[in-house]
């Protein structure tokens, strides 16, 4: 163990103190890891725009002040009591799904959903209820577990995974949320078929993983849908066939223009913007008689989604999908290994590096429109 363990540390972190407010570049005091917690020194940390939008006060969920970040990698520091699966040194990357392999959503094959520590989390706290964060001699919240806006960060065990020592920590730490989330969505949760026709609402990283995913189970048709004609050179790269801007031909609905293009609807949607309007867009784009959309953007709080009753009973099925259906300890680290053999292509899903100092320029870029992640490394 190094000389820090059962330590507190005292390092640097972006303290989010009120919802609406810039984050607050502070010196957080935190806490050894208690039993079955680990404790990160994080070397990499993406910003999505979940953490854009708890910050913005909408998310019900929302504890303040607390220490955002929920994308990031690093290497384990030091591990309570009770942890045998990690050690000092390990490379590791957070995971805001955890897996524990003992609850009744683990042990199921139908979901990857982990119900351990969800109590807790969604709390903003530790599974004994309690914060590992201090600042100016006040309590911080933890964000989805894992808090990697900070230069250490305590998470559960079952919160985090080992991964490749050799794999690059400021790349893999997108696998923590958006890239995951979009491939897996193709992959695990709709399993397109090779030849299918798939539509994709939002070219941002999520919905263009979800592209290279339709690549990759061998689509035949990959239409993007976005307002950003920016994005297609990039979409492109990673296997988009052709796009529509929603605001060009209004004559026409979506489900109109798709089913133009795809012979009467699409076998696979995928809506990745987080849009009541264009989940029902995506939904009704699908084919009679088996076509499949999944919803895998967030809606902001309270906002409900409908269709009409026929469009079920003709044989379109609605789907929903976190973390790209990955049962998060045994997939990410595949997924790693797709990385360092070649065939999941991270790099160009980064398009801003900067150093953790200029965290609060990341929000400006990702609103900029032509931000599919921005890393920041320690």
């Amino acid at each position: 163990m190094p000389d820090t363990a059962g330590k507190a540390i005292k390092c640097k972190a972006a303290v989010a103190w009120k919802e609406g407010e810039p984050l607050s570049l502070e010196e957080v005091e935190v806490a050894p890891p208690k039993a079955h917690e680990v404790r990160v020194q994080i070397v990499a940390t993406a910003l999505c725009h979940t953490d854009a939008y708890t910050l913005s006060g909408a998310d019900p969920e929302g504890k303040f002040p607390c220490i955002l970040g929920h994308e990031g990698a690093g290497v384990v520091e030091s591990v309570g009591e009770g942890v045998t699966e990690f050690q000092p040194g390990d490379h590791v990357v957070l995971l805001y799904t955890p897996q524990c392999r003992e609850c009744r959503f683990c042990k199921s094959p139908k979901t990857n959903l982990c119900n351990k520590i969800r109590g807790t989390q969604g709390l903003g706290l530790m599974p004994d209820s309690t914060s590992r964060f201090t600042c100016k001699g006040q309590t911080v919240y933890h964000f989805m577990g894992c808090s990697t806006f900070s230069e250490y960060t305590v998470v559960a065990d079952i919160s985090l995974v080992k991964i490749n020592p050799k794999a690059p920590l400021d790349k893999v730490c997108l696998l923590g949320c958006g890239v995951s989330t979009g491939y897996g969505a193709v992959l695990n949760t709709a399993q397109v078929e090779p030849g299918s026709a798939c539509a994709v609402w939002g070219l941002g990283a999520v919905g263009l993983a979800a592209v290279f995913g339709c690549k990759k189970a061998g689509a035949s048709q990959i239409i993007g849908i976005d307002t950003n004609a920016n994005k297609l050179k990039k979409a492109e790269l990673l296997g988009l066939t052709s796009f529509v801007n929603p605001n060009e031909n209004p004559g026409k609905t979506m489900p109109e223009k798709l089913f133009d293009m795809t012979d009467g609807g699409a076998d696979y949607t995928f809506e990745c913007i987080g849009n009541v309007k264009t989940m029902r867009e995506a939904f009704e784009s699908c084919r009679r008689g088996g076509g499949t959309s999944v919803v895998i953007g967030v809606a902001a709080a309270g906002k409900e989604v409908s269709t009409r009753p026929f469009n079920l009973i003709t044989g379109r099925v609605w789907k929903g999908c976190a973390f790209g259906g990955w049962k998060s300890k045994d997939g990410v680290p595949k997924l790693v290994e797709e990385y360092m053999s070649k065939q999941l292509p991270l790099e160009e899903f980064i398009t801003h590096e900067l150093p953790f100092e200029k965290i609060n320029s990341g929000f400006d870029i990702l609103h900029s429109g032509d931000c599919l992640r921005a890393v920041f490394t320690m």
